[in-house]
């Protein structure tokens, strides 16, 4: 398996997992825990840090070995959404929050199961 696919199918897992564990935290959070806000800020964070690598491992596999450019786009479009979830999160607008929470969601399930099922043309060098 090439190295730069290895490492966003690692990198997307831990972001869709983490979306899992997210989505936990605020439903714990809502029913009444209400120390859990904190882990669900902290935890936004570590969402951000793994979009960002995500990015560069999309851009590591198109540089390096010819892979697809839309990665790049998508993973892109993932972090700014994660982004924007913090924003409307710190400012309370739910309205918003909630349903972008979805879009994140989808959007690394899509990319997850892209990249398992991706495989370098032959002759490429990732």
């Amino acid at each position: 398996m090439s190295t730069p696919i290895a490492f966003i199918r690692a990198l997307v897992c831990a972001f869709l997992l983490d979306t899992l564990a997210q989505a936990a935290l605020a439903g714990l959070f809502v029913t009444g825990d209400v120390d859990l806000l904190a882990w669900h800020d902290a935890n936004a964070q570590l969402l951000a840090a793994l979009a960002a690598a995500l990015v560069g491992a999309a851009v590591l596999l198109r540089v390096r070995g010819g892979g697809p450019g839309w990665p790049i786009a998508a993973t892109g479009a993932l972090l700014v959404l994660v982004l924007g979830q913090q924003g409307l999160g710190q400012a309370r607008i739910l309205a918003g929050h909630i349903p972008l929470a979805l879009g994140i969601f989808g959007t690394a399930t899509a990319l997850t199961c892209w990249s398992f099922t991706y495989h370098p043309v032959p002759g490429e060098a990732s």
